[in-house]
């Protein structure tokens, strides 16, 4: 499930890096805008990767 979220939150960062630079956004434009509920659901999935990704930076860094 970590790696799931950290794919997905490169992805969201990847998006974010197009937007600043050339004003594109990956999603809207291969699921027909920003307020398509195919699109607001990625962003939703996208966030939650994002949060759950904050357990990891402080998580306990040794394996059992």
């Amino acid at each position: 499930m970590s790696r799931t979220a950290l794919v997905l939150v490169i992805v969201g960062a990847i998006n974010w890096l197009l937007v600043g630079l050339f004003n594109y956004d990956v999603v809207a434009a291969a699921f027909n805008g920003t307020t398509s509920m195919v699109s607001r659901i990625i962003y939703v999935i996208i966030g939650l990767a994002g949060l759950y990704c904050i357990s990891l930076l402080f998580g306990d860094r040794r394996r059992t």
